[in-house]
């Protein structure tokens, strides 16, 4: 075990340059928690989001700042029970969502507590995840699941589950939409993938698999689109990434009784443009649901489907642990330009 624990810092919420690295003491686990050292963490949209103070939940200051990660557990609290030295884990989200719906904002990593850009994590046992020793997945690939697959698996099976044969819109190709393209996928569900980038709607198509692409600046009504997909009966399931400015379409690509799942804010409508939700939401007699990341519970769920699947994680590109490498992961993140998830490899 290494003399010290290497983590950044968000030192104010002014961009990425205000991550700073610092040598910490490595931290004992208590009675109940398990020390785990990191392989890789993934990065999602609410990192930038955090670090350009445009998050719009609590965020403590000074913050270790990412809440996936995957690593080995290297020490175990007196009262653990069911974990070795040495298993492949990954943590949940929040930790004090174990079933059920998030109860409030308080408990996220990466946020309003501490998160996991460093060498070593202590955390509390009972939020810890073993992931199959038989799995040729790559620890990047299981840190990728701890937010995006538990958001994808959450917009899927969280309130009416999928079933197969019924078909799924993913709206862009950021590591929610891709993870989840998999994941319905290997359920048997129909897939439509949504992007401005016709190179990245081919390559997704292609190496993913997905049934049918939009690109929605040809088709700034992409719900016609939709439609004429569906001969006229709609998508049963919807990503929305977007928010406010692209919800309406969603409702007009949306089956009767569908289910769609409020992802991001990535386009915001104008005030005076603002869609009218309970009026379109009681027009398709649809469900508009708020996912806020999903439970431990979600996430073994997601855990055992990917483990027995084996299915192939996708994570476009991976950084170092440097400095250079944790800005530069960032700045790549933040421009937008990837299909699939962002890493950083701390070995």
């Amino acid at each position: 075990m290494a003399s010290k624990n290497t983590v950044f810092r968000l030192n104010s919420r002014q961009g990425i340059v205000d991550l700073a690295k610092a040598e910490e003491d490595i931290p004992k686990a208590a009675a109940y928690e398990v020390l785990i050292k990191i392989h890789s963490v993934a990065l999602n949209y609410r990192d930038v989001a955090i670090a350009t103070s445009h998050y719009p939940f609590p965020v403590k200051d000074n913050l270790i700042p990412l809440s996936d990660a995957a690593g080995e557990i290297v020490e175990i609290g007196t009262n653990v029970q069911g974990f070795t030295v040495g298993d492949w884990v990954i943590a949940n989200f929040n930790s004090a969502n174990l079933y059920g719906p998030m109860k409030d904002w308080t408990g996220g990593l990466g946020g309003p507590v501490d998160g996991v850009l460093r060498n070593y994590l202590s955390i509390n046992a009972n939020t810890v995840i073993k992931v199959p020793k038989e799995s040729s997945l790559k620890a990047s690939q299981w840190a990728s699941l701890v937010c995006t697959g538990t958001t994808a698996w959450n917009a899927l099976y969280g309130n009416v589950p999928l079933k197969p044969g019924q078909t799924v819109l993913f709206q862009g190709t950021g590591g929610v939409s891709i993870t989840g393209l998999v994941l319905a996928k290997a359920a048997g569900a129909k897939t439509i993938i949504t992007s401005s980038s016709d190179e990245k709607l081919a390559y997704v198509k292609k190496k993913f698999g997905a049934d049918h692409t939009i690109n929605y600046k040809t088709h700034p009504e992409w719900a016609k689109e939709v439609q004429k997909i569906t001969q006229g009966n709609g998508v049963d399931y919807i990503f929305e990434n977007g928010g406010s400015g692209t919800i309406q379409q969603s409702v007009e690509s949306i089956a009767f009784g569908g289910v769609i799942a409020i992802i991001g804010f990535l386009s915001s409508a104008k005030q005076e443009e603002m869609p009218n939700v309970a009026g379109l939401a009681l027009s398709k007699g649809c469900v508009i649901r708020g996912i806020n990341v999903g439970s431990k519970q979600l996430l073994e769920e997601c855990v055992r489907f990917v483990g027995s699947h084996n299915l192939d994680i996708p994570v476009e590109k991976t950084f170092p642990f440097t400095e250079e490498g944790v800005k530069a992961a960032y700045k790549y993140l933040s421009e937008g330009q990837h299909v699939g998830k962002v890493c950083i490899d701390l070995e």
